[in-house]
């Protein structure tokens, strides 16, 4: 159990499910893109040790960048997404994977893929670390999904809680919410 900030959280993918887990996503990415050098668009802040993680597992020739919006305050999705902070390569005829910690609502993807398919790449791709699919209001094409869950509040691995837990190397849920399920 870690205590962040004032609230009690317990391990809900440990590190080596994770680490196994995003294995097979890259080895998925590697037989898909071979030959494409696709580019990686991370969305900031959450997605950065997922995405690094991923970048150690892929033995393709790609390239790595990365965007910031925000959706979310305290414990939950603040509802709308605040404008990007972009992408400065011209992605026009490339392969484009957009990397994401989590899909929840759907929203954040909502407003980012308009902006990436205005600058026509070749095709354009989701992978998400988390999906919450039972809190899904905008239904998004996921390409690559590492772990469905349950909607319920997490940490680690990159998602915070108020900025706090991004460096814990798992998946936590809320004990209150462990206890529930």
């Amino acid at each position: 159990m870690k205590t962040i900030r004032n609230k009690k959280f317990v391990s809900l993918i440990p590190k080596e499910v994770l680490e196994s887990r995003i294995k097979v996503l890259a080895e998925q990415l590697n037989n898909d893109y071979r030959g494409q050098n696709p580019i990686f668009v991370g969305i900031l802040n959450g997605s950065f040790m997922f995405l690094s993680e991923l970048f150690k597992n892929l033995e393709l020739q790609c390239e790595v960048s990365f965007i910031k919006v925000k959706s979310y305050e305290e414990m939950s999705s603040s509802g709308h997404v605040a404008e990007l902070i972009g992408l400065s390569e011209n992605i026009e005829g490339r392969h484009v994977v957009i990397v994401e910690d989590i899909v929840d609502t759907g929203q954040t993807m909502a407003k980012v893929m308009p902006e990436f398919e205005n600058q026509k790449p070749a095709s354009l791709s989701i992978l998400t670390l988390l999906h919450k699919k039972e809190a899904t209001k905008v239904d998004i094409p996921l390409n690559y999904v590492g772990f469905e869950i349950k909607n319920k509040f997490v940490i680690g691995f990159g998602l915070d809680y108020d900025g706090y837990g991004r460096n814990i190397d798992e998946i936590m849920i809320l004990a209150d919410q462990a206890k529930e399920e």
